[in-house]
């Protein structure tokens, strides 16, 4: 899970991809719930990016209210990558958690709280041990109200983190996609591609698997 590259490739650079999805599984290994929808009625989306996908696909998957997770692909370039390729820093990706949510049961306002607080969002291309562009920190939303919460969150965790002696955030902020741009039922600004079958659920099948989430001690006034 260790990227090599620190620079992010352009979009004229990238790799070619394809035009087919790749392989993935249908039904959530511990909610046994559809990763690829259909979602109940009235649920919300988002895509937390918080360096390797494994243990953030378990932080959320853990929470009251969460219909479902998939880990993936997205921020970058190449259509319908495979791992191996976003390994190379040449598709411009990030990994990614989608979360299925209803906010009747838990509020986007919570999600926000265990995004910052899980991991260290002011270190750039890295997450811990874990360098490359394929570890950046980032929220890709769906929805306007979303998108205005994790802009204020930001500015109120910054002073948290300053608090404590962190730097800036670097994460990246991105609004839902414009009227007939979405893809699919993901109405990310980005697309969204979902992982491979391996990487799903990924810690559940393998407990002693690989896991560098850390949070900084910084409390999100949330």
């Amino acid at each position: 899970m260790f990227g090599l590259k620190s620079q992010m490739v352009t979009r004229s650079n990238a790799l070619s991809g394809r035009s087919e999805a790749i392989p993935t599984e249908d039904t959530h290994f511990v909610l046994h719930t559809p990763i690829k929808g259909p979602y109940p009625a009235g649920s919300e989306t988002v895509v937390f990016a918080m360096g390797c996908f494994w243990g953030v696909e378990r932080k959320f998957w853990k929470q009251d209210g969460v219909f479902t997770t998939a880990a993936g692909y997205i921020g970058g370039y190449t259509p319908n990558p495979t791992y191996k390729e976003v390994c190379t820093g040449q598709t411009g990706h990030t990994e990614g958690v989608l979360v299925v949510y209803d906010p009747q049961k838990i509020s986007f306002a919570q999600l926000l709280k265990l995004f910052w607080e899980s991991h260290d969002p002011t270190q750039g291309y890295r997450q811990g041990n874990d360098v490359g562009t394929q570890y950046r920190s980032g929220i890709y939303t769906t929805t306007q109200a979303q998108y205005d919460a994790a802009i204020a969150s930001k500015a109120e965790f910054q002073k948290a983190l300053t608090a404590v002696g962190k730097g800036a955030i670097t994460s990246d902020i991105f609004p839902p996609a414009k009227d007939g741009e979405s893809t699919g039922a993901i109405a990310t600004e980005t697309p969204f591609y979902f992982a491979e079958g391996y990487h799903q659920g990924y810690l559940a099948k393998n407990p002693d698997g690989y896991c560098g989430l850390k949070g900084t001690g910084a409390v999100c006034a949330i």
